[in-house]
């Protein structure tokens, strides 16, 4: 009896793990603990942050809902006295706002395309430009930045009228020639200058230029930084109100954000009417961005691929 109680005591000693075997093992398990419990207090945090700026969005939807001639809630009133969808239908009746949103997505797509195109060209510039001549752009760009919008308005209407383009779609895009802002030209510059040099000099190497070098390398490259522009510059002009009560003259050329002043001044105690205008304006700011996202996270190594196949072609598959 002793002897086996001898064998079985020997058999678990060879089968636990030694000390330090035990001491690694128990590192690790505290390790992942760690790493998990921070994952959720990141979590947590961005949750917070989220619903900090959710929350004015969900209290104006359910104001919009509101039957119309109540003043907004300042609280959460969850519809007390039922659901006023009439609200959206009777906007389109009060004004024009369908010509208005057919505008205001013209203008802002252009103004977004173009930003793209002129944005990325002086952001791939000043990154292949010698480091002296890079210092003073930034200085310029940042300059630029801290100049108040409002002491171009009066040099701008002077020139616009001198070259006819007041009552046109012209005035109100041709901020995008210059990359609408120079924040734009900045966030290219940061994302180019990430990029080693001598991919591009290997590019020269095999005979591309700089526009095959812009188009095949540095773009791709700055998807994320392309997608935050176009949703930024799209944002700027859909929302911009200073600048179409400036150029345009006819009604029939108003952007929504005049159209929802002009609703504002026909009643301005009708506020479920009114948020429910800005519920509609705001729509397909998100609608874009849930879609850049979507695109973005749903195929993490797309802007890889196209480099790969992108430059070079075949070659590059090769």
């Amino acid at each position: 009896m002793s002897s086996r109680r001898t064998v079985e005591a020997r058999t678990r000693a060879l089968q636990a793990p030694p000390p330090e075997q035990s001491r690694r093992l128990a590192e690790s398990r505290s390790l992942l603990w760690r790493r998990r419990g921070r994952r959720l207090l990141w979590q947590a945090a961005a949750v917070s942050a989220a619903a900090i700026f959710l929350t004015p969005l969900l209290w104006m939807g359910i104001a919009s809902l509101q039957p119309v001639g109540l003043p907004p809630a300042r609280t959460f009133a969850w519809f007390p006295r039922g659901v006023a969808w009439s609200n959206y239908g009777e906007i389109f009746r009060v004004i024009p706002l369908a010509r208005q949103l057919g505008n205001s997505l013209w203008v802002s797509s252009v103004g977004a395309a173009v930003t793209l195109l002129t944005a990325s060209w002086a952001g791939f510039a000043m990154a292949q430009m010698a480091p002296p001549v890079r210092r003073r752009l930034v200085a310029l760009a940042l300059l630029l930045l801290l100049t108040p919008a409002s002491a171009v308005w009066l040099p701008r209407y002077l020139l616009f009228s001198a070259a006819g383009l007041i009552d046109a779609y012209a005035a109100l895009v041709a901020p995008a020639l210059m990359g609408t802002k120079s924040l734009f030209v900045l966030m290219y510059y940061w994302s180019f200058r990430r990029v080693s040099l001598e991919l591009f000099e290997a590019a020269r190497l095999e005979g591309a230029g700089v526009w095959a070098s812009w188009r095949r390398i540095a773009l791709p490259l700055a998807g994320p930084t392309t997608l935050a522009v176009l949703v930024l510059s799209f944002s700027h002009y859909w929302s911009d109100f200073v600048d179409p009560l400036l150029f345009l003259k006819s009604a029939q050329r108003f952007t929504v954000a005049v159209g929802l002043r002009m609703l504002q001044q026909m009643d301005v105690t009708n506020w479920p009417l009114l948020l429910a205008g800005v519920m509609i304006m705001i729509a397909p700011v998100l609608l874009l961005y849930a879609l850049l996202q979507v695109m973005l996270r749903g195929d993490a190594h797309f802007w890889r691929r196209t480099l790969r196949s992108g430059f070079g072609g075949e070659k590059a598959k090769h």
